[in-house]
Order: C-alpha cells, then sequence, then structure tokens
C-alpha cells in the first residue's frame, strides 16, 4: 500500500514541474504572447459588430434629413454640422472644425470639415475613416427637368456614410480601437457643376494633414443603398492594389455579398485627393444607384441592413487590421 501511495505522489509531482516548466515556458515565449493579444483583438472585434446597432444608424440618417436638403449656405447646412459636431463630442477623444472660406464667383462658401480623434494618440499607425456631410445644391441628374435646380435629399448620398461612421464613433467609445482613428467628415463635396468646384473639403484637408495625416483610409460615399453593390473602385486599385484587395478579401472572409470582387468604374470622388499626396485611401461606393443626384434620393430608398454591411468591414478593419 505505502509503495502504492508513494508511486501516485511521485506522479503528481512529476505533473507539477511539468505545468509548471510549460506555464514558465509560456511565460517566455513570444508566440504564446502574440496568441493571447491575437485572440483579445478578436474578442474586441466580435464585441464591437456586436454592438454596432443598424437601427440606431439608420435613426442618424433620417435625423439628417429632418434638416431638409443641406447644401452651403443653407441654414441646414449650419444645423447639420452642430449636430454631428455635438454627436462626434460624445465619443472622440478630440474633435475640432476645419475651418475653409472658398470663393466660387461672387459667392464665398463658409465650409467645415469635421475631424474627431479616437484610440491611443501614439499607436504606430492611424486609420483614416471619411465621408462627406454636405448635399448637392442641384438635382441636375433628376428625370424631370423642372427638379434640376431643386436641392437633393441626400439620404444615400451624404447621409448614409455619416451614419455608419457617427455608429461607429459610439462603437469606439465602448471598446478602445487598437489603433488611432480619425474620423473626417468633408464639406463641399457636392457643391458645384462641374469637379473645379467639387471635393473643396477633401482638397483642402489633403493641403492642411498636420496632426491628422494617416497611413491608410477609407472612404464611405453611398452606402445604404437598399439594392446594395460594391464592386472595386477603380481609382483605388490603381493606386494601391494590394491594399484594395486586401480589404475585398477581408469582406468575402466576412461574408458580405455585396462586395463583388470585380473591377468597376473610375469615380472621382474624396479620396482621389488624398491619393494624390501620397495616401492610400480606398472608395466604398455604390455608383449604381438610381436616384443619384435627383430629388428622390430619400429615406426610403436605404435600409439599416446596407449600412451594416459597410459598417461590418470597416470594424473588422478597425480592430483586426488586414
Amino acid at each position: 500500500m505505502r509503495k502504492q501511495w508513494f508511486v501516485v505522489l511521485l506522479i503528481s509531482l512529476c505533473y507539477s514541474v511539468l505545468s509548471i516548466a510549460c506555464a514558465e515556458s509560456d511565460a517566455n515565449n513570444p508566440n504564446a504572447e502574440s496568441r493571447d493579444t491575437a485572440q483579445v483583438r478578436a474578442s474586441t472585434s466580435r464585441a464591437a459588430s456586436a454592438t454596432f446597432d443598424a437601427q440606431r444608424a439608420f435613426a442618424i440618417l433620417k435625423k439628417q434629413c429632418e434638416f431638409g436638403p443641406r447644401p452651403p449656405g443653407s441654414a441646414a447646412h449650419i444645423e447639420t454640422r452642430d449636430y454631428l459636431f455635438t454627436e462626434l463630442q460624445k465619443y472622440a477623444n478630440s474633435v475640432v472644425l476645419q475651418p475653409n472660406q472658398y470663393k466660387t464667383g461672387k459667392v464665398t462658401l463658409h465650409l467645415n470639415n469635421i475631424l474627431a480623434e479616437f484610440g491611443p494618440p501614439t499607436s504606430g499607425e492611424t486609420l483614416l475613416l471619411a465621408a462627406h456631410w454636405d448635399t448637392r445644391p442641384f438635382a441636375d441628374r433628376d428625370p424631370k427637368p423642372e427638379n434640376r435646380d431643386k436641392p437633393i435629399l441626400g439620404a444615400n448620398d451624404g447621409a448614409s456614410g455619416v451614419a455608419v461612421l457617427l455608429e461607429i464613433a459610439r462603437v469606439l467609445k465602448i471598446h478602445p480601437p487598437p489603433r488611432r482613428v480619425v474620423i473626417v467628415l468633408f464639406d463641399g463635396e457636392d457643391y458645384g457643376r462641374s469637379i473645379e468646384h467639387m471635393f473643396i473639403g477633401s482638397r483642402f484637408f489633403a493641403r492642411n494633414l498636420g496632426k491628422w495625416k494617416p497611413d491608410y483610409g477609407i472612404l464611405l460615399d453611398m452606402v445604404g443603398d437598399k439594392d446594395l453593390a460594391f464592386p472595386i473602385e477603380r481609382y483605388s486599385w490603381e493606386a494601391n492594389r494590394d491594399y484594395t484587395e486586401a480589404i475585398w478579401r477581408r469582406a468575402a472572409t466576412l461574408g458580405l455579398t455585396p462586395f463583388q470582387h470585380r473591377l468597376g468604374d473610375k469615380i472621382m470622388d474624396d479620396h482621389v485627393p488624398l491619393i494624390e499626396v501620397g495616401i492610400p485611401m480606398v472608395n466604398i461606393i455604390d455608383f449604381t444607384y438610381p436616384y443619384w443626384h435627383t430629388v428622390e434620393d430619400t429615406v426610403d430608398k436605404c435600409s439599416p441592413k446596407s449600412l451594416e454591411v459597410a459598417a461590418m468591414l470597416v470594424i473588422s478593419i478597425i480592430y483586426d487590421g488586414l
């Protein structure tokens, strides 16, 4: 009997020594630490995705539209600016207006990009998330000639991208990101009748980056369409092919079927001025939207589910990287 107990005791001691040795080995193993970090980040990413509320995002889209058309120079433009600034203050480390007086003919526009910062100030990299918050002063693509001088409501063309980013801002407050994230809401994107007088806010931002300079970025434009399709925007792909394709591969991994792995059109948009100053930028845009630049770009053409599709991809990139 004593011999049996001695054998049991010996086995227990050996097991304890082995366990301690394994624990010490893992503690000194950088691969084990890397695995732990990856697991924590994956867990945070899942929690962040679950926190995103598509209905809240859709309510933000509708709220913007309740102000009415929001072209520069209108009362609704000022009201929307104040609303967006106040909302971002609830969630961001800091929020500032980036004012820009833009003269065109006899008109001086008082424009403001809205810039918000999240996460650690020195994380080694900065991810830019962008959308435009102004709307077009005239529905020049409307099939009815009598509507072509009317301003558009911009439920999809403007409000959808902003809605996704404001709800992501709330998520970032609850789940601090592992990298610095800058949200920029551009003003004056849709102002002019010609490209010369469009993308005013992003051009100004690209010339005045300062501490806001990102390492790479994503632009969301027209992401709320009920009938959603995101082919690869060609300017993005030609400028930064590897980065662009990595984003579409991530979408495929996540099962986000509206992201179609095929080349679409070249679309002049707010990402181009940043590409021109050397910042990798990808434009996520559904340019097949039939109500683009018409008075029919209204809330009923959009859906919470579409906003969620864009958000799930962006959240995955924020927390998991590429």
